[in-house]
């Protein structure tokens, strides 16, 4: 994970070095051709031109023209090549006499050996500071999605309490009464749909059908599922285990539930599990109001007292 992190980040430094020799007078021409190889070696005749570069856990060999090179694990040898930008990760770079490097030379734990009349244009520069910054900036990226995410889930939440109060009561009411069943019928909810999509898809009339539920009625179930899951939970938290009026609109429970969620979903399985047992408790009200079947989990408590949202 580490190293495909350094890779990425290496990747985008080398397009920022391809941006920078860009802008100079010299110009390398373009063809679209990207060379890559994972575990094996690249060749770039004296004749041959690649737009980039890429290898991993290999050797590159450089005698033509090429935009952008980037080598991981391995040993870059650039002999007499004119190349825009490079950058070495875990290697050596030999850069043979009659060398030209329009642009920067950027290495991370890496050793640069330059020949006699190599000209780079740019430097040669560290990537340490670099990709440090650029998993700084990722660290806040991920952590302004992950918040995003956070909001968009509570909005709904509270949406679903407004609009959906007494089913989300009945669904968070099987939860609490018959926590087997409901995540019983929650692993099914989970395994069946992808199975019965990919044999809708076996047909061509069935692949719209399949596709729609894959990646449309499938994971917008699961979300709901998870919902319900930490209103539920919302409702433990504040002391309601015995249930609440069906028709009472549950904002605190989906506030304080969705948010304690949301914090404990950074342990792994937690969220999974509860969109589990919400998937669950959502199909199985679904199933028995199809069925005419009317659920009575919230009933015996029907005349009590009204209490706070």
């Amino acid at each position: 994970m580490k190293k495909l992190f350094v890779l990425l980040a290496v990747l985008v430094l080398a397009v920022g070095m391809t941006g920078s020799a860009l802008a100079v007078d010299e110009e390398l021409p373009h063809s679209g051709r990207v060379l890559f190889v994972a575990g094996g070696d690249i060749t770039v005749a004296a004749d041959e031109q690649a737009d980039a570069v890429i290898v991993i856990n290999g050797d590159a060999y450089v005698a033509g023209t090429v935009n952008s090179l980037v080598v991981v694990d391995g040993t870059a040898t650039v002999a007499g090549a004119t190349v825009e930008g490079i950058a070495i990760v875990n290697g050596t770079l030999e850069l043979q006499p009659g060398t030209t490097v329009l642009g920067d030379v950027g290495q991370l734990n890496s050793e640069v050996v330059q020949g006699e009349g190599v000209e780079i244009g740019g430097s040669v520069n560290d990537l340490a500071g670099d990709v440090a910054g650029f998993g700084v900036f990722m660290g806040f990226a991920a952590l302004a999605f992950w918040i995003g995410v956070g909001i968009a889930t509570l909005i709904v939440g509270l949406l679903l309490a407004g609009l959906a109060a007494r089913q989300t009561r009945l669904a968070t009411s099987l939860i609490r009464r018959e926590p087997g069943t409901t995540f019983l019928v929650g692993l099914l909810a989970v395994v069946v749909p992808p199975i019965l999509a990919i044999l809708a898809m076996v047909t061509i009339v069935g692949i719209p059908a399949g596709l729609g539920l894959l990646i449309v009625v499938w994971p917008l179930a699961a979300f709901v599922g998870y919902v319900v899951a930490g209103i539920w939970l919302g409702e433990w938290l504040l002391g309601r285990r015995d249930g609440a009026v069906a028709s009472q609109r549950p904002y605190a429970a989906a506030t304080v539930g969705l948010l304690v969620a949301f914090v404990i979903g950074l342990v792994p399985l937690v969220s999974a599990v509860l969109s589990i047992f919400g998937l669950g408790a959502v199909v199985l009200a679904a199933w028995r109001t199809l069925r005419g079947v009317t659920p009575t989990a919230t009933q015996p408590i029907a005349a009590a007292q009204p209490e706070a949202a």
